[in-house]
């Protein structure tokens, strides 16, 4: 492992972001344009203390980062494709997928829209929905998703395999939602074409699902970009809620918020998500964690 290298790597890439990229305040007494060490840390889930030893490139404390952390850190630091992969490679770990799995990287130009939805329930997912970045509210909103890696990761599966991951929308609208998660992954099967993970997928669904067996036999396909959603909350009941899909260019990944409409009750229920935090939540969706993956705390005095 380069760890020089690798620390002067984070070092220009931190130099390079600027505080409003990444929704911190500028702040009158900053004597550098770009992110100070302590923010880095933040946004990456990170301690401080373990960030600055690998951006000093230090050996003394055994700092080895793991995957998740480098995930953690191109998030972070708004890498593109490349530098995440240089990133891994400086670290001699396993350059992990670009677009598919809980540990995708995250295309920087939904990451950035995401930052700007500060007063909405906001997040990023891939195809198969399977939460990759989320905001505050959208945790708030869904809670926690009880699985990080595997089939399980996917909503899609967990609403045809698992009872709970219904409990998040009224019983007189799981018919509809079942049809709409079918034939929006009708059209990534398509899309992905002879994708192992997808006909596995597929495969796995139609042995154990009779209803998402004969949904895939319709072969009804559309691509899910806007819906209307009853969500049901634990604290504030069922919140009616739009919920809107943007694509990235090669559809692999999506930036989802829900908005209401002005002096609507759901209007006033979102108002009061942020007062409420994320305690005592109740059935999730696809929404692992608020920012994914949590790194590992850094090394104590």
């Amino acid at each position: 492992m380069n760890l020089p290298e690798l620390g002067a790597f984070l070092r220009t890439r931190r130099d390079r972001i600027r505080p409003a990229e990444v929704g911190l305040p500028q702040g009158p007494r900053r004597r550098v344009p770009g992110l100070r060490r302590e923010e880095v840390a933040q946004l990456a889930g990170l301690s401080a203390d373990y960030y600055t030893e690998l951006e000093r490139g230090s050996t003394k404390n055994g700092v080895q980062p793991s995957s998740q952390t480098l995930a953690a850190l191109a998030r972070a630091l708004r890498l593109n494709g490349d530098e995440r992969d240089h990133l891994f490679h400086l670290a001699e770990r396993p350059v992990p997928p670009s677009a598919h799995g809980p540990s995708a990287h995250v295309q920087p130009a939904l990451l950035g829209l995401l930052d700007r939805l500060t007063d909405t329930p906001a997040r990023v997912i891939t195809d198969l929905h399977e939460t990759l970045v989320q905001n505050d509210l959208a945790l708030t909103l869904l809670g926690e998703s009880p699985a990080r890696g595997g089939p399980a990761a996917s909503f899609v599966y967990r609403w045809f395999t698992d009872p709970r991951a219904r409990e998040i929308y009224p019983p007189e609208d799981h018919p509809h939602h079942s049809r709409v998660f079918v034939a929006d992954f009708q059209a990534v099967a398509a899309r992905r074409g002879r994708d192992a993970e997808v006909t596995g997928m597929v495969a796995a669904l139609r042995r154990r699902s009779e209803e998402f067996a004969a949904l895939w036999d319709t072969h009804d396909v559309a691509v899910r970009r806007r819906d209307h959603k009853r969500i049901v909350h634990p604290m504030l009941g069922v919140i009616a809620l739009d919920c809107h899909n943007l694509l990235s260019e090669d559809g692999r990944q999506r930036l989802l918020w829900f908005t209401a409409p002005p002096g609507t009750p759901g209007a006033e229920q979102l108002a009061l998500l942020s007062v409420i935090g994320t305690q005592e939540l109740g059935a999730t969706e696809d929404t692992p964690a608020r920012r994914l993956p949590t790194a590992e705390p850094g090394p104590r005095n």
